[in-house]
């Protein structure tokens, strides 16, 4: 069995649909139940839900052959995996954003919202910016309407819920797309089944954009 981590909710549905146009598919994941595992024994396919960014912990510790994660929990937690393909799926982009009034005080240092706190980090590194990070873990958005922060740093989609709370995008710094990606043994040993579905998936991509 080939074990497949996908992520819980839109994205893993989309992705899932994706597997199962290359030929990989496994009808009773579409069947209205709780269950989390999926196997077809046919094609030799086990797939299981988890919470996205639980993705690449399955995947690096060999729980999982492949799996599907965003770029942005990728670059977070740097885990020992490989990227073999970006699906061009659940774009979307990380971003500061802040107040409509905001204007940056270099006297002193700045704070930031953000659960992404190394992405943060090497963003204002590369500022020389001094920063003092308040780690959150959800509702971001409220930190500095609350003045708990300056700014925030987080994935933006539309940009809706920012324009609802009257803040605005600073800056758009990072492309944020889901990406396929391997346990390295699992790769060494799986690799020709492995590489073939990656090409289905690099394939379905091409026709897609």
């Amino acid at each position: 069995m080939l074990n497949v981590a996908l992520p819980k909710g839109r994205l893993g549905e989309k992705v899932y649909n994706l597997f199962e146009q290359a030929g990989y598919e496994c009808p009773s994941i579409k069947e209205n139940n709780r269950k989390l595992i999926f196997e077809n024994p046919e094609k030799q396919i086990r797939y299981f839900w988890v919470k996205p960014s639980d993705v690449p912990i399955y995947v690096e510790r060999g729980s999982a052959d492949i799996g599907v994660a965003g770029k942005d929990i990728l670059l977070e937690y740097s885990p020992e995996v490989y990227e073999l393909l970006d699906l061009k799926m659940g774009k979307c982009s990380m971003a500061v954003a802040g107040k409509k009034d905001f204007i940056d005080d270099n006297r002193r240092p700045l704070i930031v919202a953000t659960k992404f706190q190394k992405i943060a980090k090497q963003y204002y590194g590369m500022q020389d910016r001094q920063i003092d990070i308040v780690h959150l873990n959800g509702s971001i958005e409220i930190a500095p309407i609350l003045n708990l922060a300056d700014v925030i740093v987080d994935i933006v989609e539309t940009g809706t819920t920012l324009k609802e709370n009257d803040l605005k995008v600073i800056d758009k710094f990072l492309p944020i797309s889901a990406r396929l990606i391997a346990n390295k043994s699992s790769y060494a040993f799986k690799r020709e089944l492995i590489e073939k579905i990656k090409e289905s998936l690099y394939q379905l991509t091409k026709e897609q954009l």
